[in-house]
Formats: C-alpha cells, sequence, structure tokens
C-alpha cells in the first residue's frame, strides 16, 4: 500500500516547481523547453489525481489523454484541445526525429497562462 498523501505531495510539487522552470525558460526565449516543461506541469497534476482516485502509484505514461482518462478527468472541450497540443511539445524531448513547429513567443506565453490556469483548475479538484 502506499502512502497516497505523500504521492499526490510529490507530484503536486513536482508541478509547481516545473511552472516556475518553464516560465524561466520562455522569459530566455527556450520556448521549445518551456514548453516540454508545461507538458510536465500538466502530466504531474493530473498523475496527482490518479494516485488519488486509484491509491495507486501513477503509470509511467506521458500521454496526458491516457492519463486523464486513468484520473477519470473530464474536461471541456477547450482544455482537451489544449492537452493535444502540449503532447506535441513533449515528444521533442524525448525523441530527436520529431520536430514540431514551435509558435510565436505570444503564443508560448499565452501556453504558459493556458498551463498556469490548468494547473490551478487541477490542484483545486484535489
Amino acid at each position: 500500500m502506499i502512502n497516497d498523501k505523500k504521492q499526490i505531495d510529490y507530484w503536486i510539487n513536482g508541478a509547481e516547481d516545473d511552472i516556475i522552470t518553464a516560465e524561466i525558460l520562455i522569459q530566455r526565449d527556450r520556448l521549445l523547453h518551456g514548453l516540454f516543461f508545461c507538458h510536465l506541469v500538466i502530466e504531474k497534476a493530473i498523475k496527482a489525481h490518479i494516485v488519488k482516485g486509484t491509491k495507486e502509484i501513477a503509470p509511467r505514461s506521458h500521454n496526458l489523454i491516457y492519463l486523464s482518462e486513468k484520473a477519470k478527468l473530464t474536461f471541456e472541450e477547450d482544455k482537451d484541445i489544449f492537452l493535444g497540443i502540449l503532447m506535441k511539445y513533449q515528444l521533442q524531448g524525448r525523441y530527436p526525429d520529431y520536430n514540431p513547429v514551435i509558435p510565436n513567443k505570444g503564443k508560448v506565453l499565452d501556453y504558459l497562462n493556458k498551463t498556469k490556469e490548468l494547473m490551478e483548475w487541477l490542484k483545486e479538484k484535489l
């Protein structure tokens, strides 16, 4: 049996650290890396929900759609679309042959703000 409180804290603390990292990277024009960290933020926040709901260790997956289903989270359509957008940017950090188009900084800042909003929403739902 796992200590679910400890696991949830681990995932949420990681998400909170990673949003700071994402912001720094984006401010320094490391846009792709910043987007990668935006994905990590949401991945970790969703994994906290998985632990809460299942009392099990979260799966070693980076697929936000799969993780959301496992956590039994439902999102409005715009948030579902945003999860799909973020998933494009987690691949670049793991697979060098995948080269997404990097949006301009204004769009990336918009994604950062959406990440912050979604993270707060996920934390409130815990």
